[in-house]
């Protein structure tokens, strides 16, 4: 295959339908955290008791990712994405209409196994449609539509909660999902399923060394940039005294930077192929991390300072699953795609889970000051484990993304690949 060309065709309009989906179901993912207060005095629960609603939302879809993606393999993509959305709208209604805790509760819990399905299958869809040489670019779309809630979805639903009341953010999910519905029915590629296959073979990327390997990239490097991420507000108040209103701005540079890293590392991944863009990704992560941690030292208390410094960590910080997935893709093979997509999603949810966790031992133990610098040692393992091959061989079908050659150091992962 030749390297990707200058010119690049423009992108199809389905894939647009995917990046809404995408950004539909991240927000349903985020958006609850800023109307709690609001949850938890309408149906007379404490706020700790409507935290519960986002744990319940993470684990459901932790698990629900690789269990469910197994079932779904062997059945068209279009179809998979459609009746997952279709899941998706009803539970963000059967949320909006809830009438107490624990029906909201059941409500997020359906809306997350949906939300799970839909981003593997999205990510699948994408990679299968796109034409040769393209398939970073593609996925980086899809991960676009993910960082983009960030700064787009989450903040409106978050006002419109804020003004017409909590269930209306609700009912917003709901009509987006809607919209990405009709237009994955109307504009959707014909993606078959995978050949029907025992449970053992289905299952194959449970045991496939270099897709655990990148699985275990994606947990390392969740765990340690969403530490940052989630207590970026407490690391603010450590470089700038009296941040004001600079938490919200920064969360607005985090979401357009992250937006442009996860476009650009599609990109890189076209041209340099996942192997090497990966190791890219992670050891830019780590070394992004450093200024953060020194700066906090140095008593500098310039916002616009702290802001490149957040900027750029985010670039890298939202660059990594384009990479990653062209690889998981590749070393799972053409008919098991959507499970080991799955089965990475499970690692980024177990990453943060354990970003919480860590961040908040590292505040007790010794300070919101030394943050960056727990994150930079699990970014550091998640880098050697990316320099690490399992050894096994490509496996037969899989197309590399680019004919660029890998560079001397690290050894060789796994070329991405796209389903035919």
């Amino acid at each position: 295959m030749s390297a990707v060309s200058a010119e690049r065709p423009g992108l199809p309009g389905w894939l647009y339908v995917v990046f809404l989906a995408a950004l539909a179901t991240a927000t349903d993912e985020f958006i609850i955290a800023g109307v709690l207060p609001a949850v938890a005095g309408d149906l007379g629960v404490g706020v700790a008791a409507a935290g519960q609603l986002v744990t319940a939302f993470a684990v459901a879809y932790a698990v629900g990712a690789p269990t469910l993606a197994v079932v779904c393999e062997r059945f068209p993509r279009r179809t998979v994405m459609a009746v997952a959305l279709a899941v998706f709208v009803l539970a963000n209604v059967a949320a909006a209409v809830a009438p107490g805790y624990y029906a909201l509760l059941a409500a997020r819990v359906v809306a997350a196994l949906g939300a799970a399905v839909v981003t593997s299958a999205a990510f699948a869809t994408a990679a299968a449609g796109a034409p040769e040489g393209e398939q970073g670019r593609y996925l980086g779309v899809v991960t676009a539509g993910m960082t983009a809630a960030l700064f787009t979805g989450v903040p409106v639903g978050s006002w419109l909660g804020g003004a017409m009341g909590w269930r209306a953010t609700f009912w917003l999910i709901a009509a987006v999902g809607t919209a990405a519905l009709v237009g994955v029915l109307t504009t959707a590629p014909t993606v078959p399923g995978a050949a029907p296959a025992p449970w053992r073979e289905r299952l194959a990327p449970l045991r496939n060394a270099g897709v655990l390997r990148l699985v275990a990239v994606t947990f390392l490097a969740a765990g340690g940039g969403l530490m940052f991420y989630t207590y970026l507000g407490a690391y603010t108040a450590q470089v700038v005294p009296r941040p004001g209103g600079l938490l919200s701005f920064l969360l607005f540079v985090v979401g357009l930077a992250g937006l442009a890293g996860a476009l650009l590392a599609g990109r890189a991944t076209d041209v340099w192929g996942p192997a090497r863009s990966l190791r890219l990704v992670v050891g830019g992560h780590a070394l992004a991390l450093g200024p953060a941690a020194v700066l906090v030292f140095t008593g500098v208390e310039s916002p616009l300072v702290l802001a490149a410094v957040v900027g750029c960590w985010a670039v890298f910080a939202w660059g990594l699953t384009p990479p990653v997935q062209g690889g998981i893709l590749a070393a799972a093979g053409p008919s098991r795609g959507m499970t080991a997509l799955a089965l990475n999603i499970c690692g980024l949810y177990l990453g943060t889970g354990v970003a919480g966790a860590a961040g908040g031992a590292v505040i007790n133990a010794v300070g919101a000051r030394y943050l960056p610098l727990a994150a930079m040692l699990l970014m550091g393992l998640s880098f050697a484990v990316s320099c690490f091959s399992p050894g096994r061989a490509p496996v037969p079908g899989a197309l590399r993304l680019t004919a660029s050659p890998e560079p001397p150091g690290c050894p060789t992962a796994p070329a991405g690949g796209r389903e035919r």
